[in-house]
């Protein structure tokens, strides 16, 4: 006796690849970044927040010498911050969108890494509530001379 799938385990059958590619992709999770910050430090907790909300898994280091974390990883004096992060190959330096890091690991460019020199107000991080956001640039650097690979208002893309 020879059986036929009936017309919905045909239709199921036709349908499950389909499915399956619109599915996003979580096989291909995000790296983990790994923090080192001054323990006296409040904003990085929110910097970290923003970064595990946009789904990254991040673990966090609590350093007495931070100078000498950015000095080992080649952050130059004039773009540093309050934390220090590795993503990959690439360091992170400050209140770096999220975004910017997804993009910064997508297009993989020449450089050592990003960075928000100082501690621009409304950058992620650093919300100020009833505070105007600064407008900064993020920066890539270590491929010769920083050059800019986005802006923002807070968090948000000019």
């Amino acid at each position: 006796m020879t059986t036929h799938p009936d017309r919905r385990a045909a239709l199921m059958m036709l349908a499950a690849p389909l499915a399956l590619a619109a599915v996003p992709a979580r096989a291909q999770a995000l790296p983990k970044v790994a923090v080192s910050k001054d323990p006296s430090c409040s904003c990085c907790a929110g910097w970290v927040a923003h970064m595990r909300r946009a789904g990254f898994q991040v673990d966090v280091t609590e350093a007495q010498d931070m100078e000498a974390v950015k000095r080992r990883l080649g952050v130059p004096e004039d773009l540093a911050s309050c934390h220090t992060a590795l993503v990959e190959a690439y360091v992170v330096e400050g209140h770096v969108p999220a975004d910017a890091v997804k993009r910064l690991l997508a297009e993989h460019p020449a450089g050592k890494g990003l960075a928000v020199p100082g501690m621009p107000v409304g950058s992620p991080g650093m919300e100020v509530r009833g505070a105007a956001a600064d407008a900064y640039a993020v920066v890539l650097f270590g491929g010769g001379s920083p050059k800019v690979f986005a802006r923002y208002r807070g968090a948000t893309p000019l």
